[in-house]
């Protein structure tokens, strides 16, 4: 009885072996393929690129949506009007991300002297 108990736990084990590499290599599979339909449809370019897929999208979506919702019977709210430039607001985010890495080893720095600080302060 043990040992039969003992070859289930170890089946179990064995299969969830076999099943973590599995499932990573599907997340990673999906997430490299949405990568690789963002770099084709451009949004991972400068700003006008992003403009330029975002108007292609706009254009694209509501027919396909149309269709699925006249496939599905069901009736979908209509979608609300956004007014804003993409590429003013992917610049406004890269200039923060590139002025946050710019000043972020004189944080780094400031931070490890204190740190340094406090433990020769508590050490006296």
């Amino acid at each position: 009885m043990l040992v039969e108990k003992h070859c289930s736990v170890v089946m179990q084990t064995g299969f969830l072996l076999l099943l973590f590499p599995l499932r990573f290599v599907v997340k990673g599979s999906l997430a490299g393929g949405a990568i690789y339909v963002a770099y084709d449809q451009g949004l991972l370019g400068n700003g006008s690129q992003g403009a330029e897929a975002l108007k292609k999208a706009r254009a694209a979506l509501p027919p396909a949506i149309q269709e699925w919702t006249n496939y599905t019977g069901w009736e979908l709210p209509s979608a609300p009007k956004f007014d804003f430039s993409v590429s003013e607001s992917w610049n406004t985010g890269v200039q923060a991300t590139v002025s946050a890495l710019s000043v972020a080893p004189t944080k780094v720095r400031e931070y490890t002297q204190d740190g340094w600080k406090y433990m020769k302060d508590l050490i006296k």
